[in-house]
Formats: structure tokens, sequence, C-alpha cells
């Protein structure tokens, strides 16, 4: 037998003694290197460094052919070849008993190895399932964080479901009450538009202005009525003054302003402003603030 082969039977024959019951196992260099060398005794269950508790495995008996002038000197009579053959066989007969014994002592699992070719693990190495308990409480939790998470999304675009199905609007309203929040309508200014504007001056009164305007909602859903900036401008069209009128100033009935402007709807106003300033232009910008 040749060094390489006999570092490799070597090898593959590795005892180790559990420190709790003195069971012995016969494992492979992979099973022991697959979780750094902690391995469970099959019988009693005990976590064990199996690489600390190695033991030596008893090697194979071999025959040392004696030397041809020995049978000269034997005093039996007997050549000395056939004595060392008998002793030979009732040493092989010990260590076979002896490897059986070990060998009844190692469960071997029903299934195969992941990662190794060897054959399948011990039952020592096997992965043990999550208790059903564990099982239980992790899918509890999991759920619970799922809703949260999606109560969350609700708080936060409450507004644009309540847009988007207005049947959902009266559990939103009552959830807010409840938690003490504001549901308002949405706020899109680019979907708002001011349809025609007139500015001249009051003919019955001096230093006023009369302001009218059509403000048009070109969204698919209700919004909020926006504040509008009226910016006055002199020749150059550089601004001379700059006024914000709010819904509450330029809508004739509060209510409408909780109501907010329909789907495609369209409102009028008509606004009287004082002002000393003399101003050759102006311009109309809707914004919500």
């Amino acid at each position: 037998m040749g060094a390489a082969e006999r570092t490799k039977a070597l090898s593959a024959n590795l005892v180790t003694r559990c420190p709790e019951c003195t069971t012995t196992f016969r494992v492979l260099p992979a099973q022991l290197s697959a979780r750094g060398g902690r391995v469970r005794c099959g019988k009693c269950s005990k976590v064990f460094d199996g690489l600390a508790n190695l033991v030596q495995d008893p090697p194979p008996a071999t025959v040392d052919e004696p030397s041809p002038q020995i049978g000269l000197f034997d005093p039996r009579g007997r050549p000395t070849t056939e004595a060392s053959a008998a002793a030979v066989d009732r040493e092989n007969a010990d260590a076979t008993q002896h490897a059986k014994a070990d060998a009844s002592a190692v469960p071997v699992a029903a299934g195969t190895s992941e990662g190794t070719d060897e054959g399948p693990l011990p039952e020592f190495l096997e992965e043990r399932p999550a208790p059903r308990q564990f099982r239980l409480v992790w899918g509890f939790l999991s759920l619970l964080a799922a809703l949260l998470l999606a109560a969350q999304a609700v708080f936060q675009y409450r507004t644009e479901i309540a847009a988007a199905s207005p049947e959902a609007r009266a559990y939103l309203e009552r959830a807010c009450r409840m938690l003490d929040c504001e549901l308002r309508l949405p706020r899109h200014v680019a979907l708002m538009r001011i349809e025609s504007s007139e500015v001249e001056a009051d003919a019955r009164r001096a230093n006023v202005l009369v302001l009218n305007a059509v403000v048009r909602n070109n969204a698919m859903f209700a919004q909020e009525f926006p504040s509008i900036v009226l910016t006055l401008t002199d020749e150059s069209d550089q601004p001379v003054v700059r006024r914000v009128l709010a819904p509450a100033e330029y809508l004739a009935d509060a209510r409408s302003a909780a109501r907010g402007i329909p789907a495609g709807g369209e409102e009028t106003l008509r606004l009287h402003l004082a002002t000393k300033v003399r101003a050759t232009g102006y311009r109309l910008e809707p914004f919500f603030p």
C-alpha cells in the first residue's frame, strides 16, 4: 500500500467519542468540517466538539512475512508462517467484532447528505426543523407587520384613496375623527386653470379695481379651491404690487370652500380691490399654499 493510499484510509476512518455517554462514532472528515467540528450524539443527544474528542481507531492488522531462517529454529517443529497466519486470523476477527460494535452505536439518517458525496449524514449532523410553536409565532408576527404597513399606507394616501373611491370616503372620515386627523380634498395645482379673467377700474368708486375671473378644475375628481396670486404690472411688465387672494375672500358662500370644485367644474369670481397704485397690466396664477 502506497503512502497516498494509507493517508486516504486513515482520513476516512475517524472515530470520535461522546464525553457524556462515552459512545464512539465513526465519522468522515467532510461531516466534521460541515459545522466546525460540532456534532450531536445519536444516543444521548449531547452536542460536543467532535474534533477535540477524536480517538485512535484500531489500525487494521498487518502480516509481517517472517524470515525463511526462523523456521529452522522453531522448537515445535512447525513452520513459523503457519503460527503467524493463525494469530493474524484471530486479530482480524477481533477487529471485525470491534468495528461492528462501533457501527451499531451510530444511527444513520434516512435521507442523503447535502453538500457531501460520501453518503447519508448521521442523525447527529441532520438539521432539525424549527418547533411548530415558533413557526406559528413567526407567521403571526409577519401578518401583523403586513397589516401595520397597509394601515400606514392608507393613512399616508388617504386623500388620494378618497378621491379615487368616493364610497370609501365615509369610512376614512370616520377613521380620521377617531385618529384626530384631517381628510382634505386633493390639491393638484397643475390641474387648476384660470379660464378667463379681467381687471378694470370701478366706474363708481375711485382707486377701486374690479376683478372678474373663471377658475376651472380639469381633474377627474373634486379638488380644493386654490389661492390666487394677483400681480399688477407697469408698462415694462414689472411687478408693482402683488396680493394673494384666499378662497374665503373670493367665494360668496363659505360652504363652497368645504365642498371644493367638482370634477370638470368651474367657479366664477368677482372681487373689488382697493388700491392707489397705477398699473397697466396684471397676472393671475392659482396655487396651493
